[in-house]
């Protein structure tokens, strides 16, 4: 059971790093480019939205929310550009610096998360005033 799990968490990676590639190819559409690097980003990310320490509900979005992503942003994707993508993640393996571009995309997020509530509190408060 665990060598299967730890197989499927492989296979996850490498179509990650696939779609990584596919992002990168001009005959991609941008809805499907855009919906993807945010697939990836949060993949590869360091930084999660919900974090890994509240119990269950921490790990849901590792286990349901990137492998939806990914799914979805599979179907975006043309077969043959997804095929290509598939080949060249094979053979030149992980991408530096995606962690690093991921956590950034993730923390941005929660900045702008931060500013919409704060923005939203304080129009409250001025009509309540």
């Amino acid at each position: 059971m665990l060598e299967q799990l730890k197989s499927r968490a492989r296979a996850l990676k490498r179509e990650t790093l696939a779609l990584y590639f596919a992002v990168r190819d001009p005959r991609t559409p941008w809805y499907a480019k855009s919906f993807a690097a945010l697939v990836i980003a949060y993949a590869f990310s360091p930084i999660d939205l919900i974090p890994d320490f509240i119990p269950v509900i921490g790990y849901l979005d590792d286990l349901i929310l990137v492998p939806a992503g990914i799914a979805l942003a599979l179907k975006m994707i043309p077969r043959e550009v997804m095929e290509e993508a598939r080949l060249t993640a094979a053979a030149q393996g992980p991408a530096r610096g995606v962690g690093m571009i991921g956590a950034s995309v993730i923390i941005t997020i929660w900045i702008a998360i931060a500013v919409w509530a704060i923005l939203l509190a304080i129009q409250i408060i001025q009509e309540k005033l």
